[in-house]
């Protein structure tokens, strides 16, 4: 509640069997208003039912014009169905890209979801053993996985031989080096 000049609380100027009295009022009008609006959807209902459906007798119809009115059904039902099918395509498609743009999003600004962590009791001293024993182990194998150096006396130089002298020797490809040099195409 505010305050008033002189620091007390101000009183409302409702009083609590006014505010019951209106809010009673309320879900009265409230009621009303729900039972005209499924008055209103039925009719609106009722009125599509009709126009879309009309309205026949089959009592003086012969076997093959109610087998003709069946067809007929059977068709709209199917053309129904292959609509509802791809208006539900075309909706997972839409939300599978709204959810890809929203990643795409999220990239982009660099906010990320971040996983919901769980709480884990753990004493000080818990927490600084286990943070004395990561660090020891992962010194010692560093220490371990590095290699040794050692400096060896001078070696004699290794001797470069040029690779192309021996091509046709070593690859077996049956003269084929010759046609590759001139430029001819094979035949």
């Amino acid at each position: 509640m505010s305050e008033g000049n002189n620091g007390q609380p101000r009183k409302s100027k409702v009083t609590i069997a006014r505010k019951i009295h209106l809010k009673s009022l309320m879900l009265v009008n409230a009621s009303k208003q729900l039972e005209k609006e499924k008055s209103e959807r039925d009719n609106e209902k009722n009125r599509m039912l009709n126009e879309c459906v009309p309205q026949f007798n089959t009592s003086s119809l012969s076997v093959q014009e109610l087998q003709k009115i069946c067809k007929q059904f059977h068709q709209k039902i199917d053309n129904v169905d292959a609509e509802r099918y791809d208006a539900e395509v075309k909706v997972s498609k839409n939300a599978k890209e709204i959810e890809s743009l929203n990643q795409k999003i999220l990239d982009l600004k660099g906010k990320f979801k971040r996983p919901t962590l769980r709480r884990v009791r753990v004493s000080a001293d818990e927490m600084l053993g286990a943070l004395a024993e990561t660090t020891c182990k992962t010194s010692l194998d560093l220490r371990s996985n590095l290699k040794s150096v050692r400096k060896e006396e001078e070696k004699e130089p290794v001797e470069v031989h040029d690779w192309r002298k021996n091509v046709e020797a070593k690859s077996g490809m049956k003269g084929r080096k010759k046609i590759f040099d001139t430029g001819a195409a094979p035949q």
